[in-house]
């Protein structure tokens, strides 16, 4: 079953009950499938099924022969979203997820508005701490300041993104502002989810997260972390989400649709699947199968 594509200012809604979940789905960034033709065709088809976003991944140096990520072939993903914008008009753009510590903020800050800006208000910043020492090691950051250097980096972000002529000091980054300025800004709160499976990383979602994004755990492995979030974050404005390796084209339908009703059970509000095809069209086909097996699982057509 395939989703009629000329909805395009439809969000897909997976409805179970009374409890949604809105579907996002992974962009062919890395390894063989990807392009800038696959990335924008994805983008685009994305967008007329009527998913609610397109994500993209962040590894910027990759071990010889490590075993994730699978491929060292991946585009940078700031880039690959404001590629990915500019073939589509409606659907969000998120990273699942930014690598904060690996980046100065002032950059990142000045790159995240200058893509919501130019988009018209579509990003979402899915940002963590980060896992791969020998990546920090091959910029010279400090792989254990990588928890300071996160929430100090959340901080400057808000900073920047809403305050003009800024003096002020954050010691960890070792950066002195005297009556600076960083436009534009985003005209809106940008919404920022934060990574991770650590208690830490959980904490810090709660703290200063506007939603929390998970990768590849199992439903089971999610629900107490749902719950920990939920007792202090209940409000249905803070999105808990996970990325997942659903791939309609190989893997089977009954197998995805019963771990989607088992993450609905958990509290997931919002997933991302990235399928595993290793070429363009079969990455196309993919992402229009999980739009028809979705609407198999109650999915519902609603205007943005």
């Amino acid at each position: 079953m395939y989703v009629d594509s000329a909805k395009c200012s439809a969000t897909i809604l997976v409805v179970a009950g009374s409890s949604t979940i809105t579907a996002g789905i992974h962009l062919p960034q890395a390894g063989p499938a990807s392009s800038g033709v696959a990335i924008q065709r994805a983008a685009h088809l994305a967008e007329e099924l009527g998913y609610a976003d397109v994500w993209v991944s962040d590894h910027l140096a990759v071990p010889t022969g490590a075993s994730y990520p699978p491929s060292p072939w991946i585009y940078e993903p700031l880039i690959t979203l404001t590629w990915a914008a500019a073939a589509t008009s409606r659907v969000g753009l998120g990273t699942t997820v930014l690598v904060l510590p690996m980046r100065h903020p002032l950059v990142t800050a000045k790159s995240v508005a200058s893509i919501d800006r130019l988009s018209n208000g579509r990003m979402i910043l899915g940002l963590a701490a980060g896992w791969l020492e020998a990546e920090f090691e091959a910029l010279g950051v400090p792989f254990d300041e990588r928890g300071p250097r996160t929430d100090e980096g959340v901080a400057m972000l808000r900073r920047l993104w809403t305050d003009d002529h800024i003096t002020d000091d954050f010691p960890i980054h070792s950066s002195s502002y005297t009556s600076m300025r960083a436009l534009p800004q985003p005209d809106r709160h940008l919404p920022i989810w934060i990574g991770g499976h650590a208690k830490v990383a959980l904490d810090r979602a709660v703290r200063v997260g506007d939603g929390w994004h998970g990768a590849f755990l199992s439903p089971a492995q999610t629900a107490w972390r749902v719950e920990y979030l939920r007792r202090s974050r209940p409000e249905p404005e803070f999105p808990i989400s996970m990325r997942t390796r659903w791939d309609a084209l190989t893997d089977d339908f009954d197998t995805i649709l019963g771990e989607l009703d088992d993450y609905i059970a958990a509290g997931v509000t919002h997933v991302v699947p990235e399928p595993r095809q290793r070429n363009m069209d079969d990455y196309l086909r993919s992402i229009e199968a999980l739009a028809g097996l979705m609407a198999r699982a109650g999915v519902t057509f609603e205007e943005s």
